[in-house]
């Protein structure tokens, strides 16, 4: 029906919306963990992007009270950018794990699970949580 596919539509964008930020404090996460500190040229080097995209990024992330950074400084997660982080790396190796499930090779799965990640519903996510608990 119009009205179902209407709201599908409407989830898509709102995700989209959202997986730039997911990206971003996951990857924040990660450079903490692996070297301590995360800073703009790192963030940047692994993006693939510009200094001046991942400051501007950066600052909506401090709007949206997911960082904290100071001039100069390295970047920090709030509890809810931490908590927004863990969410995205469980989401992310539940998918990666069904897709290996299914045959899947690792680096496909690896490089899919980082889209379908954002887009996959807490329902369906269970789901393949179910499964692979199964097999």
């Amino acid at each position: 029906s119009a009205k179902l596919r209407s709201a599908a539509f409407k989830r898509v964008r709102a995700d989209h919306k959202d997986e730039l930020a997911a990206d971003y404090v996951e990857l924040i996460a990660d450079l903490i963990d692996e070297r301590g500190e995360a800073r703009c040229t790192d963030i940047a080097l692994r993006l693939g992007v510009a200094n001046a995209t991942v400051v501007k990024a950066l600052r909506r992330l401090q709007t949206a009270g997911l960082v904290e950074q100071e001039p100069y400084r390295s970047i920090f997660l709030t509890m809810e950018g931490w908590k927004q982080a863990e969410d995205g790396r469980r989401r992310h190796a539940v998918v990666e794990r069904f897709l290996l499930a299914l045959g899947v090779s690792q680096e496909t799965a690896r490089t899919d699970a980082e889209g379908i990640e954002h887009h996959v519903s807490s329902e369906t996510l269970r789901a393949m949580a179910r499964f692979l608990a199964k097999s």
